[in-house]
C-alpha cells in the first residue's frame, strides 16, 4: 500500500495529496500518516511546500468528512437505539449521548481529528445528531489542520527517515487505543453494576 500511495503522491502532487485524503477519511484503512509524512519528505524533493500540501490535504480531509456526515444523516436514532440494546446499554443512556453530542459535540470532533482511527469515525455521529453543519466543518478544519501541520512538518524535518515516525505513531495509536477500550470496558461494568 505504501508504494502506491507514493506513486500517487510523485506522480499527481497536489491533487494526489487532496485526493488520497478524502478517499483515507472515506476509507480510514487507508493511513493517512504514511500519506502526510511522506508528502512533508516530498517538499524537501520537490515543488511541493509544507503550505500547499497542508492546504490540499486539509481541504481532501474535509471533503472526506462532509461524505461521512451526509452517511451519519441516514442512521436512524431509532436503529442505534435497537442496536444499544442488545448490548444491555438503555435507550435512556443513548438519548442522552445523543443529546450531548447534538449540544456539545463540537469539541469531540476537534480533539478526535487529533486520534488515529478516530479520526475519520467521528464525522458519522456528528451527522447522525444533525451537529450543525457550519460548526461541524469548522471544527472539523481546524482539527484537521493541526493534525496535518503536524506530520506534514515532522515529515519535512525527518527527511527520508519519514518512515521511521511511522512506528512511533504506531505506538501512540495503539495507546490511544488501549485508553479508548479500557474506559469503555469500565463505562460497561459501571452499567452492569447499577443494573444489578
Amino acid at each position: 500500500m505504501e508504494q502506491w500511495i507514493t506513486d500517487i503522491l510523485n506522480q499527481f502532487g497536489y491533487a494526489g495529496i487532496l485526493l488520497l485524503l478524502a478517499i483515507e477519511n472515506i476509507f480510514p484503512p487507508i493511513p493517512s500518516e504514511i500519506i502526510l509524512l511522506f508528502s512533508g519528505f516530498m517538499t524537501t524533493q520537490s515543488s511541493l511546500s509544507v503550505g500547499g500540501v497542508v492546504t490540499f490535504s486539509t481541504i481532501g480531509s474535509v471533503i472526506g468528512a462532509v461524505v461521512l456526515y451526509g452517511m451519519g444523516m441516514q442512521i436512524e436514532l431509532s436503529t442505534i437505539v435497537k442496536w444499544a440494546k442488545r448490548v444491555r446499554l438503555s435507550p435512556a443512556t443513548i438519548y442522552k449521548v445523543y443529546d450531548w453530542f447534538h449540544h456539545r459535540g463540537v469539541w469531540a470532533v476537534f480533539f478526535c481529528r487529533l486520534i488515529p482511527g478516530m479520526r475519520s469515525l467521528i464525522s458519522i455521529p456528528a451527522g447522525m445528531s444533525r451537529m450543525n453543519f457550519s460548526l461541524f466543518i469548522v471544527f472539523t478544519a481546524s482539527g484537521t489542520f493541526l493534525w496535518n501541520l503536524i506530520l506534514v512538518n515532522i515529515g519535512a524535518s525527518v527527511g527520508a527517515s519519514w518512515t521511521t515516525i511511522i512506528a512511533y505513531l504506531k505506538v501512540y495509536s495503539y495507546m490511544v487505543y488501549g485508553v479508548l477500550g479500557g474506559l469503555g470496558i469500565l463505562f460497561m461494568l459501571v452499567k452492569m453494576q447499577t443494573k444489578s
